[in-house]
């Protein structure tokens, strides 16, 4: 098969789909890979590590998106990335549909069969090519929050850890999954007082076994997101609902209720956020204030950390795009039904029924394959 691997285009975005490790295992089994020029020179993954890899380095995105049946990307196509994707091409990324619907259509219209990275599940339940970017920006939620609590930035002038004899900035962590636990972790690590909170009693139960007193679960209600959220110095939004848009659990009137100078970190921006007042930005511009709240709501927050984004990322896909490869888009998928999870647009209709209900469209079926 001809694997095509463009350059990212997306604003401050500079992880790449594959690495040159993974292109030689591509090329090992059998198949050609053809990347974008300089696709991942700023992260030090140059032309000739490709070339040595045994793939084709491209002048164009154009070129590498007529050429090839397979793309491997990482963030969503961007809209002239779309007009470029064709019927009978397979498209491998993180799509995030549910708060996107230009993008969706555009995809329905192109004819491509798009598999989104989110919705892929394991045996175990998971969202195993999800995680990994999870992880990572769990972990920068703390940083970038930490850094937002400056004066500078609008904050409250607070050190997460504080001082001796000064008390340690309170963080609440709404979701208790991959990203909400890192969050926690780096905020023990650094000496804050850190709540999580989750409506799944035996994650809280896991936590707890992990964390000890060193955090605070709370089940989560109505009542308590309100009480925590007013106390709270940093929250961090963790919510995660698999291919449906993120419940807004903070609503406009608790952000105008919350201290002055108190910072929101919105993970969950990318299936359009968890709170009412939260809106997509990007690294380039990634505060604003709202109501003497700081938001921080980068929808690639990972992109920042691509070099360890991207190594993370690719030991996950590595194995999936190899089946894609090896037996086809319609047998891998029929062959496995975790991979099939992931696909969400197929000859023009939406597949995934999370998908299609926060779109507002019926879903349809996959051809050939067994749900």
């Amino acid at each position: 098969m001809r694997i095509g691997v463009p350059k990212e285009i997306k604003v401050h975005e500079y992880r790449v789909g594959m690495t040159p490790a993974s292109v030689r295992e591509a090329v090992e089994h059998g198949h050609q890979v053809f990347v974008e020029r300089d696709a991942a020179a700023r992260q030090g993954m140059f032309d000739r590590d490709y070339e040595r890899a045994g793939a084709t380095v491209l002048a164009s995105a154009t070129e590498v998106f007529s050429s090839c049946d397979l793309i491997v990307k990482v963030k969503e196509p961007q809209p002239t990335e779309c007009l470029m994707l064709r019927e009978g091409q397979t498209l491998f990324t993180y799509l995030h549909l549910a708060p996107d619907p230009e993008q969706a259509k555009a995809l329905m219209a192109s004819g491509v069969t798009a598999i989104a990275y989110e919705t892929v599940t394991s045996a175990r339940g998971g969202l195993p090519l999800l995680a990994p970017m999870s992880e990572v920006a769990g972990r920068m939620a703390i940083q970038a929050g930490a850094h937002c609590l400056e004066m500078e930035q609008g904050g409250r002038g607070m050190l997460l850890g504080g001082v001796a004899g000064v008390a340690p900035a309170k963080i609440v962590v709404l979701g208790g999954g991959v990203s909400g636990v890192n969050a926690a972790r780096m905020g023990i690590g650094l000496e804050a007082q850190v709540t999580v909170l989750d409506i799944n009693v035996e994650r809280l139960y896991a936590i707890d076994q992990q964390f000890g007193a060193a955090v605070n679960t709370i089940f989560s209600t109505r009542q308590a997101v309100d009480d925590y959220v007013l106390e709270a110095d940093l929250v961090i939004g963790a919510v995660l609902v698999p291919g449906a848009a993120a419940p807004k659990l903070i609503t406009d009137k608790l952000v105008r209720e919350m201290k002055r100078g108190s910072v929101l970190v919105d993970i969950s921006i990318d299936q359009g956020g968890c709170s009412e007042t939260s809106r997509p930005t990007t690294h380039a511009s990634p505060t604003y204030v709202l109501h003497e709240v700081v938001h921080y709501c980068v929808t690639n927050m990972p992109g920042a950390v691509a070099r360890t984004s991207t190594f993370a990322l690719n030991n996950a896909t590595l194995p999936f795009i190899l089946a894609l490869a090896d037996k086809g888009p319609e047998v891998a998928m029929r062959d496995d039904p975790h991979l099939l999870a992931g696909l969400n647009v197929h000859r023009g209709r939406i597949i995934h029924p999370a998908v299609a209900a926060a779109l507002g469209v019926e879903p349809g079926r996959p051809s050939g394959a067994r749900r």
